[in-house]
């Protein structure tokens, strides 16, 4: 049962109630289901394993093996070695993987196991028998999901990138991302003639066709063999702004290759996604596409529609932090405030992000880090916002709040299109914008004394 506004206690402890993000090894095994036969492995107990393969089903609605060396007492005591060696070989025995990327847990990375030296432990005794392995650390009680995808992403590149002669490919790190995102993306930058190298590359992965036969490794992925070849691609594309810039995976190419690094915030609503169509001119040579072209006078021409039902009305945002800065984006430029910002990530980047974005909001907004969703109600109930977009585990605020959440991000358990949401381009923000404005009048059509049918 959902308690009433007026029963919310105020803050008077530490502890989080109800975190406003998830765990770390989630994000990685996230970035590692997206290359071409792999497999995630956790290292720590099976209960973390069981948790994210829960998680990532109830969103994306496709089967997902994680698996786990499953540590028990003992383990938590004299160290997981033995069993990340037992682990692994199973994994191999019985998938047959081209990789395996092992993330760590928080109970590995407390007890101080060395993981990276029990791999090449590992790899020595094994020969060629083992496949890639990639090792991403992990602990949830150093990061959210969206810093444990990005280290799952770096550790890929640090691990089988290789110098290689410049050759046409643009490489695309996308962040974490829905799988019509990818699929987007990747037409984008066909459509101006450049051949994207995406890591990682879930679209297939975990949005797949129906399947006659269980399939253990969906086909899909990012290639081993194509991020080997980033090293000598003649640009990357990367999508984030909150995060450490020194340790992503295209600083990482940049140092190590000297691959030319483009760096943006989420392509979300006309300003990013202009940006962006930008620097693919630039690196391509050709104009923005006549089908481009045309979207986005459409989206303009949407904007100019509906502008007497969204202009001035404020929302309340909250999710991972380069989606919020992109949401932040789009509600500016069509006339909306996101009057409180809020995530689960502390990284020290997102308020000055969010007004470089929207630099009229002014003091309009609130931006908040590390914070639960028992802080963001205590601001929200202040806030006078007609709607909540964010994921679905905002459902409860919103529902108390009376407005009606726009569901976006990761994870949305409560409908069954969440692989599906397009959040990015000209395409992504005309539908983004469809469902804000619907939402409310919708809203205003449902709490009419008379209700209407024209509007």
């Amino acid at each position: 049962m959902i308690a009433p506004l007026s029963t919310v206690p105020p803050r008077a402890c530490t502890a989080t109630r109800n975190a406003c993000k998830l765990c770390a090894p989630l994000g990685a095994c996230l970035a590692f289901r997206g290359v071409a036969g792999a497999v995630p492995f956790l290292h720590g107990s099976q209960g973390c394993a069981t948790y994210i393969r829960r998680y990532m089903i109830s969103h994306f609605k496709e089967p997902l093996d994680i698996a786990s060396s499953n540590f028990g007492e003992a383990t938590a005591i004299f160290g997981g070695m033995d069993n990340l060696r037992l682990g692994l070989a199973n994994v191999v025995r019985q998938y047959a993987p081209k990789l395996i990327g092992i993330a760590t847990t928080c109970l590995a990375e407390t007890i101080g196991d060395d993981v990276a030296g029990s791999l090449r432990q590992i790899r020595a005794e094994a020969g060629d028998s083992l496949p890639a392995l990639v090792h991403a650390s992990t602990p949830s009680y150093a990061g959210t999901h969206a810093e444990g995808f990005q280290a799952a992403v770096r550790a890929l590149v640090d691990a089988l990138a290789q110098a290689r002669p410049e050759h046409e490919a643009v490489n695309l790190l996308p962040g974490p991302v829905s799988p019509a995102d990818l699929r987007y993306l990747k037409v984008v930058f066909r459509d101006f003639g450049l051949e994207p190298i995406m890591l990682p590359d879930y679209s297939d992965t975990l949005d797949a066709p129906v399947w006659k036969e269980y399939q253990r490794i969906p086909q899909g992925g990012t290639a081993v063999e194509s991020i080997r070849r980033m090293g000598g691609a003649k640009a990357t594309v990367e999508f984030a702004c909150t995060g450490d810039r020194s340790r992503s995976a295209g600083a990482l190419l940049d140092e190590r290759f000297g691959v030319p690094r483009h760096e943006f915030p989420l392509p979300v609503g006309v300003r990013q996604t202009d940006a962006l169509f930008e620097v693919l001119h630039q690196i391509s040579g050709r104009p923005i596409p006549p089908v481009h072209a045309a979207e986005r006078g459409r989206l303009i021409d949407s904007y100019i529609d509906a502008h007497k039902y969204v202009f001035g009305r404020r929302a309340i945002v909250y999710g991972e932090q380069d989606l919020i800065v992109g949401l932040a984006s789009l509600l500016a430029e069509i006339g909306m405030v996101p009057a409180l910002c809020a995530s689960g990530a502390r990284t020290g980047r997102l308020e000055q992000q969010v007004r470089a974005v929207a630099p009229d909001i002014g003091g309009e907004a609130t931006v908040l880090e590390g914070v639960d969703f028992a802080e963001i109600e205590e601001r929200a109930v202040h806030e006078r916002a007609a709607l909540v977009i964010g994921n679905s585990k905002g459902y409860g605020l919103a529902r108390r709040l009376r407005v009606p959440l726009v569901r976006v991000g990761f994870p949305v358990h409560d409908r069954i299109d969440g692989p599906r949401l397009l959040h990015v381009g000209y395409r992504g923000a005309q539908q983004l914008f469809d469902r804000v404005a619907n939402a409310l009048i919708e809203t205003a059509q449902d709490t009419s004394e008379v209700g209407y049918s024209y509007m």
